[in-house]
């Protein structure tokens, strides 16, 4: 074991002793309302994008639905959550590509998932982990922020942290050391104002060290 991978591991486990087995947040009966919902959230608190897809999912539960609905009535719904026009825009072309190329059900690939418009590399893997328990390591500004303080990585390329985590940690952590992260950033580790005085990962971090 490497010490970034000795390093990565603990992490995991001590956070897992705080937070558990986490589940996606965004609220969804199908993967195809996760994928809707993930790309919704973009820039948005996910309690204001459950808020919206109550709505939108009542018309549009999937794909077939999503593609007939006009992108202005997509757009209406939407509004409160801001970006609202690309958003809409992005969910309508998604949704008529599943349709037409995917016979109406959600790709479990990486390389079809992006395809889709407004699902980059996260996007995708939130969708692998939490729709079809396919590991994946989404990367979210929480995650990197988190990982760069800790000095497990030194790159704030989404793209670059996910490979060092998927070679260093198992992959069956992936998808909840991503909601580990998140959960972690979000109540302790802020971005203006860490907590490091209640943080069980003080010991670890190169922040903490540097800071003092």
């Amino acid at each position: 074991m490497t010490k970034k991978s000795l390093l990565l591991n603990t992490v995991y486990d001590r956070l897992f002793a705080v937070y558990g087995e986490c589940r996606c947040p965004l609220c969804h009966e199908t993967p195809f309302q996760l994928l809707a919902a993930v790309m919704l959230s973009a820039q948005c608190r996910d309690e204001r994008v459950n808020l919206v897809t109550q709505e939108l999912f009542a018309l549009a539960p999937d794909a077939e639905a999503m593609a007939a609905l006009p992108v202005e009535k997509i757009s209406e719904i939407i509004r409160p959550l801001g970006l609202y026009a690309a958003k809409a825009r992005n969910l309508h072309c998604a949704a008529q590509r599943i349709v037409e190329v995917y016979h109406g059900k959600v790709p479990q690939k990486m390389e079809d998932l992006v395809t889709l418009a407004g699902i980059g590399r996260k996007s995708a893997n939130v969708v692998l982990g939490n729709a079809f328990e396919i590991p994946g390591f989404p990367v979210d500004t929480h995650v990197n922020r988190v990982l760069n303080r800790l000095g497990a990585v030194a790159t704030d390329s989404p793209e670059a942290i996910e490979k060092i985590v998927d070679r260093e940690v198992d992959p069956a952590r992936w998808t909840n050391f991503s909601h580990l992260l998140i959960q972690h950033g979000r109540h302790t580790c802020g971005a203006r104002k860490p907590d490091c005085k209640v943080c069980p990962l003080a010991d670890l971090c190169h922040y903490r060290r540097k800071s003092r």
